[in-house]
């Protein structure tokens, strides 16, 4: 999918002769504003990532879709700080380094859905209840460590149709039920035997390089 192209901006000297000509000029940027207070071009790029944490704060999954955190390092940094200031509060949103957050909890799993300080809170809350919902469908309403571990694969294809590359392609978890459902049955091969090939190709390699 295409980035979409930004707003028409005006031509330089045009808010000059809107002036001269009695019209409303363009008001002038004010050196040290702050950046939240000026006007943001519509983007479709919402999701900045999206995680899952066990109780103790360890990662179970995640996905970036930008480079505010380059590497797996920073990345779990950010997610450690994030948990510090969120695990122990009733609420559903949180502010944290200039990124908008929304969370739920499901016994031993906190879901987290990570945006930038100006996007939409209730866009990116849809995402976090798409991916709740979905969860719980796959999960057969075991929405929890043990459960999420054994059903990895099912979780990031749930994840994959829902956002992709930071852009929300679904909200609705029975459409992204159906596209995980035929995605499977057309690959042909179920999550059990995806497992037992990749252990196969696994123990091929651990006997070759025995020889």
């Amino acid at each position: 999918m295409q980035r979409p192209e930004a707003w028409p901006r005006p031509h330089p000297g045009e808010g000059a002769a809107a002036a001269q000509a009695g019209g409303p000029a363009s008001p002038p940027i004010r050196t040290g504003e702050p950046p939240g207070l000026r006007f943001q071009e519509p983007s479709l790029y919402i999701v900045k990532a999206v995680f899952i944490l066990d109780n103790d704060g360890h990662r179970l999954l995640a996905k970036y879709y930008d480079d505010t955190f380059p590497s797996t390092k920073e990345q779990m940094v950010f997610e450690k700080n994030v948990f510090n200031k969120t695990s122990r509060t009733e609420s559903e949103i949180a502010f944290l380094g200039g990124m908008t957050i929304v969370y739920k909890s499901s016994i031993d799993l906190f879901l987290y859905v990570v945006g930038s300080s100006h996007e939409n809170e209730l866009m990116l809350m849809s995402v976090l209840t798409c991916l709740f919902d979905s969860l719980s469908h796959i999960l057969r309403k075991n929405v929890e460590k043990r459960w999420l571990l054994e059903n990895m694969d099912g979780a990031f294809l749930v994840l994959d149709e829902i956002v992709d590359g930071g852009v929300i392609l679904e909200s609705d978890p029975q459409q992204v039920i159906q596209k995980v459902n035929f995605r499977t049955e057309d690959s042909g091969l179920t999550e059990q035997s995806v497992a037992h090939v990749l252990q196969s190709a696994k123990e091929q390699i651990k006997w070759s390089l025995l020889k």
